[in-house]
């Protein structure tokens, strides 16, 4: 079963804004090919660094709010977040071992 989280406005603030974790956010749409691509490595890195990272999937048509406030205009995004502050945006689908290389140095 997968860690991740949807993150909604609702639950921005306690689950990323607050979490003691880094946070792993990734901004996606469900019509995004590339979004799809990385999807069952982003499920993955959930499940392996499960207590040591959050992971959080935010719908951008459902979550057009929380897209606009991190300045999305490129799916799919990944977000860090760490101490309750962006610490890297990257745009573009990238493969798992540069995703890990992404959230490795916040951990």
């Amino acid at each position: 079963m997968s860690k991740e989280i949807i993150i909604t406005n609702e639950n921005f603030e306690v689950e990323v804004i607050k979490s003691d974790a880094p946070v792993l956010l990734d901004f996606w749409a469900s019509w995004c090919t590339p979004c799809k691509m990385i999807a069952p490595f982003i499920e993955q890195i959930a499940d392996e660094y499960d207590g040591r990272l959050k992971v959080g999937k935010v719908n951008v048509d459902e979550q057009a709010g929380l897209a606009s406030r991190h300045n999305i205009v490129s799916i799919p995004t990944l977000t860090v977040y760490k101490a309750g502050e962006v610490a890297l945006q990257q745009a573009g689908a990238l493969p798992k071992a540069d995703i890990v290389k992404l959230v490795e140095q916040f951990l």
